[in-house]
């Protein structure tokens, strides 16, 4: 289920021991029925409209992340994925107004630091054995404002979706619009405003999308 160091003590092996218990017990019974066992749950962890949400083995949302299944395609995660604490999936307004979202594709082994937000009312994939850091955030969708004579509130919204290939590394506090792909086996550096699509195997680490080098 957990495999810790073999070089901790007693006490720090019993404590995430009784830690990942908890969790299992929470995922088991508040999820709901599209996941495979084993699954993992942290406390005061927000999941709505359960039967849009389809986890493979070991994925792990923790405390205080919000998953907010309801959407068009639903939330998909695949085997040992890993949302951190405080992380934020939306696809759709809370109260059902408006336009439903699209939903979120998920890899293997994929996994979103804490106080992310992804918001996936447009198409959001993920690869396979992607790092998100801390303070990622993800948006889906553009407010469309063309019209002087009508307030952009009422105007709508257009969605082209978002890309990030397997294996790559997003750094913490990226920010990706809508419209990006995310080329496989790249590095994208902390802080980073991505809002063009950037090429496999590229570094990135400026805010002008700017490709520094290839790997």
């Amino acid at each position: 289920m957990v495999s810790v160091n073999s070089n901790l003590s007693a006490k720090d092996k019993f404590i995430i021991y009784k830690n990942t218990i908890k969790k299992l017990f929470i995922g088991t019974t508040k999820l709901g029925i599209h996941y495979k066992f084993p699954i993992f749950v942290g406390k005061h962890t927000e999941i709505t409209h359960r039967n849009s949400i389809y986890c493979g083995k070991n994925v792990k949302f923790e405390a205080y992340s919000e998953i907010h299944g309801l959407s068009k395609h639903g939330l998909h995660f695949g085997n040992n994925v890993t949302i951190g604490r405080y992380t934020e999936i939306r696809p759709s307004s809370y109260y059902g107004v408006g336009n439903i979202g699209y939903g979120l594709t998920m890899g293997d082994h994929s996994s979103i630091g804490p106080y992310g937000f992804v918001g996936c009312s447009g198409s959001i994939k993920i690869g396979k054995n992607v790092m998100i850091g801390p303070r990622v955030s993800l948006f889906a969708e553009n407010h469309n404002f063309k019209n002087k004579d009508i307030d952009i509130k009422y105007q709508g919204v257009n969605n082209q979706g978002i890309v990030i290939e397997d294996n790559c590394w997003i750094g913490s506090g990226v920010i990706i619009l809508d419209g990006v792909t995310i080329g496989k086996g790249s590095v994208i550096g902390a802080g980073t405003l991505v809002a063009k699509s950037i090429p496999p195997n590229s570094i990135v680490y400026d805010k002008r999308d700017k490709v520094i080098r290839e790997r």
